[in-house]
């Protein structure tokens, strides 16, 4: 395939990101695979997929160091995410639970640093926790993530609340309950929307439409299944993947131009929302 540029997404603060970046869910719980994830690690951030995602849940801070071990050296390169435990997020946990994850990274400053989940703290706490970790050079910026529209509201209602950067959720083909109106709601007041589990950890692959449509375009499954979360606008897909061969064929993701019969026929055996329902999540 013809490599073209990955598209960019920017943050309401101007910064810009590739809209196909790499997830880590699941990595850093096993020692033997560590050398795999890091090659597959590097190998994403010279084919372009410089956004990196991670959280002190996955592997209990595990990901966090095999990231770390991927971009040093790099720092420069990357733009790196993390996430709070919701049962740490209050005012002076969510600050020590950012300094152990720098510590576990190796580096000095988190570029966006999100609510995993909403828990037993109010919103107002974990904001200025945000606030004061902004000011002191350790994250550049805030987010959420599993937050519905109902959340997002009474979080753009909290003082500082509509600094909010992004909101990381549970998107793609199978799970398009967002497009009703979270995801609407999103681009209108300028929130990028992070799809983790973009092609719902190959649970979908075996589908033989998707199949089909793959093999007609000179494509994978999962290409089409990347395809289909980058078309959407402000939407920005982190999929894991613990092979470098992998992260190149998702780094392809990019080049399909998909017909409108192609759409159709998606929309057909995977259907968009016809009313709300409550926010999945994995």
């Amino acid at each position: 395939m013809q490599e073209d540029i990955i598209p960019a997404i920017a943050f309401p603060d101007g910064t810009e990101v590739p809209a196909l970046g790499q997830g880590t869910w699941n990595m850093g719980e096993r020692a033997s695979e560590a050398d795999r994830e890091i090659a597959s690690l590097k190998a994403g951030i010279e084919l372009g997929m410089t956004l990196i995602d991670t959280a002190e849940m996955y592997g209990e801070g595990g990901a966090e160091r095999i990231v770390g071990r991927a971009i040093k050296g790099q720092r420069d390169k990357v733009f790196i995410t993390s996430k709070v435990y919701p049962h740490n997020a209050s005012r002076t946990g969510t600050i020590e639970a950012c300094n152990r994850s720098l510590s576990r990274l190796s580096i000095d400053r988190i570029d966006l640093y999100l609510l995993h989940w909403r828990g037993e703290y109010a919103l107002t706490e974990t904001v200025e926790a945000f606030e004061e970790l902004m000011d002191a050079g350790k994250i550049g910026a805030w987010g959420v993530s599993n937050f519905d529209t109902d959340d997002m509201e009474e979080l753009f209602s909290v003082p500082g609340g509509r600094r909010c950067a992004a909101n990381q959720v549970l998107f793609n083909l199978a799970r398009r309950g967002i497009e009703y109106d979270l995801l609407p709601w999103c681009q209108k007041h300028g929130v990028p929307v992070m799809a983790y589990s973009p092609i719902e950890q190959g649970r979908i692959l075996h589908n033989p439409e998707l199949i089909r449509i793959a093999k007609a375009n000179q494509a994978t499954p999962a290409q089409i299944a990347l395809a289909f979360v980058l078309e959407r606008d402000g939407v920005i897909a982190i999929p894991k993947t613990s092979s470098a061969e992998r992260a190149a064929e998702n780094r392809d993701s990019v080049t399909l131009d998909l017909s409108d019969e192609d759409w159709a026929a998606l929309d057909k055996v995977f259907p968009p929302p016809g009313r709300k329902s409550s926010l999945e999540m994995l």
